[in-house]
């Protein structure tokens, strides 16, 4: 066999290795993409709920309430005190707060953001890692506490 014959040979098998290989990672990522689950791809979880989407992300749960900031805010102060929070350091700024607090033996922090004119974002994180359950309890008596004022 010419060795200018085998060489050929040799690339041809290469290129259809690389184009096997490409095909195999497009048909992945394409599989991962139309899955449905892009969620599992940044890390986090939506779940729909009462005024509007919870998204739980990096262990902390945020929505959006359709209210302005002062409420929102009072809000958060009657759920704090009404779960019998103790070490409660309120940092409130113009458009921005942030409450820390232990509640049941475990730090709990929220963040509340002025995002448009009738709209705030709240943020809570409970514990170190957080925890998917307790911040929905949260939001769920922040939002109560919003429609009760």
């Amino acid at each position: 066999m010419p060795l200018e014959y085998r060489q050929r040979a040799t690339t041809q098998k290469g290129k259809i290795m690389r184009n096997k290989t490409n095909w195999m990672v497009y048909l992945v990522m394409g599989a991962l993409l139309t899955s449905g689950c892009t969620a599992a791809l940044v890390g986090g979880a939506a779940v729909g709920a009462g005024s509007g989407t919870y998204f739980y992300i990096n262990g902390e749960m945020k929505t959006d309430y359709y209210y302005s900031f002062d409420p929102v805010w009072k809000a958060c102060e009657k759920t704090v005190a009404a779960m019998r929070g103790v070490d409660v350091l309120p940092d409130k700024e113009i458009g921005k707060g942030k409450i820390t607090a232990v509640i049941d033996e475990e730090k709990v922090q929220i963040a509340v953001t002025y995002k448009a004119k009738d709209v705030t974002t709240v943020s809570v994180r409970v514990g170190l890692i957080g925890n998917k359950l307790s911040s929905q309890l949260i939001h769920d008596k922040i939002g109560d506490n919003l429609v009760r004022r």
